[in-house]
């Protein structure tokens, strides 16, 4: 009966040599079968294929990943639901940081394209009909680009708009500072 221990261990071992090297196989199979597909069919967008050999190689290299873990002892059950778990978390948590990721992204933005500096006189427009939110730019950071409001209903406010919103919004530019002739008249 002593015996029999070392064999299983052994026996499992090979298995998942057998395992890995069974998903190495088919992998290499199926990528160079979609290689000569793309190969025979020129018309096949370089592009797709690629994306299938990755994804196949992914789900056979993950499925075989499932069958290891299982020859272990690790339930397939149990791992599957700290899988989705953690994807759900993930989820949540990726939506509910979506817009300050946003605002962040795009200030990046700001800062590398600059469509408008510090100093310069801009009007995140609402419409083409309707006026919108106009001042002088005092600062920029992660978030908000604050402005100097302009517009004569409260000379001397500061607004802090969304950086996201001026890439949503059409926005014009002064530069300089120099003052849009709408607040030239107001004076």
């Amino acid at each position: 009966m002593a015996w029999r221990e070392p064999l299983l261990r052994t026996g499992q071992i090979v298995l998942i040599v057998l395992i890995v090297l069974l998903a190495w196989v088919v992998q290499r199979i199926l990528t160079r079968s979609i290689t000569r597909l793309g190969n025979r069919y020129p018309q096949l967008p370089a592009e797709l294929l690629m994306q299938v050999r990755g994804a196949l190689r992914w789900l056979i290299l993950g499925s075989a990943f499932m069958l290891v873990l299982e020859r272990l002892g690790v339930s397939a059950q149990v791992l599957w639901t700290a899988l989705t778990g953690f994807a759900a978390v993930a989820a949540i948590a990726f939506f509910a940081i979506w817009s300050v990721l946003s605002n962040m992204f795009c200030a990046l933005l700001i800062f590398a394209m600059g469509p408008f500096r510090l100093g310069d006189c801009v009007e995140v427009l609402e419409s083409a009909d309707k006026p919108g939110v106009r001042g002088r730019v005092v600062a920029i950071n992660l978030f908000y680009t604050t402005l100097e409001d302009l517009s004569g209903d409260a000379p001397g406010a500061w607004v802090q708009i969304p950086n996201s919103l001026f890439f949503q919004k059409a926005v014009r530019r002064w530069r300089n500072g120099d003052v849009p002739p709408e607040r030239a008249r107001d004076n």
